[in-house]
């Protein structure tokens, strides 16, 4: 299990040794993002370099808290519409757009969702945690909240339940949990990812998803203080846990 390795500030670390560890950011760019009065501790901006860090400071660069770690990234993002899970793109915002450009070294999504859908995603730097949580064989179950177009009758419930066949495919989708929040909208619990899968599931019982919205993935929770296109650092309890 790889989990990042929380470092103490030394007593009366310099303000830039640690931006600069906390970040990807050189001690020069450190330098240059302190004076342009972007980071703060314990609540008050500070623009000298040398403002020593105490072991309790906090620390924020654009009203976002730093972790002082060394090793991997662990982050949550509560993805808006239209933003598309990828690195990079030409046309479109990714949701490393979101991200500040400070954090963003060797970042990538943990799987992905739909450009029109929103709620959870998961970035990381470290590959072994992103593959044991978007692989097949480990069943993390993901969590989601599907608006309809028509209510979702007792057969087509049933039917989901049970796992359905998708069009062009030859292997029944996995036993899905059904929760039914109101008339016309649902909380489904799957433990696969196909593509387009729930959308896919609800055409295949004879409905239509208008909205959809990743609540969780494994254990991990969307913080509900996240609005769209926010993020936060994971705990080391929501890195272990998934």
């Amino acid at each position: 299990m790889a989990t990042p390795l929380l470092l103490e500030p030394t007593p009366g670390m310099r303000l830039d040794y640690y931006l600069a560890h906390a970040t990807t950011l050189s001690r020069k760019e450190a330098k240059r993002i302190i004076h342009q009065g972007r980071v703060s501790v314990a609540g008050q901006v500070e623009r000298k370099t040398s403002t020593p860090v105490e072991a309790d400071s906090v620390v924020c660069l654009d009203e976002q808290q730093l972790v002082l770690s060394q090793g991997h990234r662990y982050l949550m993002l509560n993805k808006p519409v239209g933003v598309i899970s990828a690195t990079e793109d030409g046309q479109h915002r990714t949701v490393i757009d979101l991200i500040p450009p400070a954090l963003r070294r060797d970042l990538h999504p943990v799987g992905r969702l739909d450009r029109d859908t929103t709620g959870l995603i998961l970035l990381t730097t470290d590959g072994q945690w992103s593959h044991r949580v978007s692989s097949p064989r480990g069943q993390c179950a993901k969590v989601y909240r599907a608006q309809l177009d028509q209510p979702l009758t007792a057969q087509a419930r049933s039917r989901l339940e049970q796992g359905v066949m998708l069009k062009g495919e030859t292997v029944a989708t996995r036993p899905a949990d059904v929760e039914s929040i109101d008339d016309r909208t649902i909380r489904l619990r799957l433990t696969e990812g196909r593509y387009h899968q729930v959308k896919r599931m609800l055409a295949a019982v004879g409905n239509h998803v208008i909205a959809l919205h990743r609540e969780r993935v494994g254990s991990i929770q969307l913080d509900d203080n996240l609005p769209p296109g926010a993020y936060r650092e994971l705990s080391k309890e929501e890195i272990s846990g998934v």
